[in-house]
């Protein structure tokens, strides 16, 4: 259980948990932190990025990636081999085993990649989490569209491609992909070639730019579903620290825990305030 360096800033922690492991589903996240020292004395949320699995299938540990911006991220990425963590999880509610029919975009921008490998995985019917469901014939396509400001910025991806996800990329400065926001690559997708409408959009990333995807999904009439990374203290609800404002169905505006009624909310019913 060593901090993999996928970039300088971005780190990959693989977790021997196989209870947890067993009944994760995508779109949960763990609150984990060292067990060594107190500073920091909480824990940071992170998504799960993946199930580790044995040679016959089974579930045996977690991976997260994340990105060091403070204290706590600093001090996962110098976890060796056989160092323990503490971890309180699967917390928030996952997405719907099911996808809808009809081909899916996924929307990320910075860290916000992180959920969708395992989200792919199994709305394509590649891989179990959880428990075991009945449903429908998988997603026939699912287009990842992930977007950051220039190419240096750029994790490795080659788990997602290799996953059957159609990979489309663009950087603020053109350095790689298409040239522009990735608002701007949807409006290009959306106005290409004949059916290239999705059923639905799931996106994760900065909050300026989950506002911006969610507007243009209303815009054109498109569900879209988004994951907030709101900070959080607890995890699970006590404290408060990360509410959203969302529109309940009398119009009016409640806060609510993104940690324990999230993280995941249709991004119609967010009151985005900028």
């Amino acid at each position: 259980m060593a901090a993999k360096a996928l970039t300088p800033a971005i780190f990959r922690l693989d977790l021997e948990a196989p209870e947890m492991a067993s009944i994760i589903r995508p779109g949960q996240f763990l609150m984990i932190r060292p067990t060594w020292g107190d500073d920091p004395l909480l824990g940071r949320p992170l998504a799960v990025y993946d199930v580790l699995r044995g040679s016959s299938g089974e579930a045996i540990g977690l991976s997260v990636v994340y990105q060091v911006f403070g204290r706590g991220t600093t001090r996962l990425s110098q976890l060796s081999a056989g160092d323990k963590v503490r971890i309180w999880g699967p917390l928030g509610h996952p997405f719907e085993a099911t996808p809808p029919r009809g081909d899916l975009w996924f929307v990320a921008g910075g860290i916000g990649y992180t959920p969708f490998l395992a989200l792919a995985k199994w709305w394509m019917g590649q891989e179990q989490y959880g428990e075991s469901v009945d449903r429908d014939q998988p997603a026939c396509r699912i287009d990842f569209l992930y977007g950051v400001r220039h190419a240096g910025l750029l994790p490795p991806l080659d788990e997602f491609r290799a996953s059957g996800m159609h990979l489309e990329l663009c950087t603020e400065d053109g350095s790689v992909g298409a040239k522009g926001r990735i608002t701007d690559l949807m409006t290009q997708k959306l106005n290409g070639p004949p059916n290239a409408r999705p059923a639905l959009i799931v996106a994760c990333g900065p909050e300026p730019m989950l506002a911006a995807v969610s507007k243009w999904s209303q815009g054109h009439g498109i569900k879209c579903l988004v994951s907030l990374e709101n900070q959080m203290a607890c995890g699970f609800g006590a404290c408060f620290s990360c509410v959203a404002p969302i529109i309940q169905a009398d119009g009016s505006v409640d806060l609510r825990r993104v940690c324990l009624e999230g993280p995941i909310f249709d991004g119609s019913l967010v009151d985005w305030h900028f």
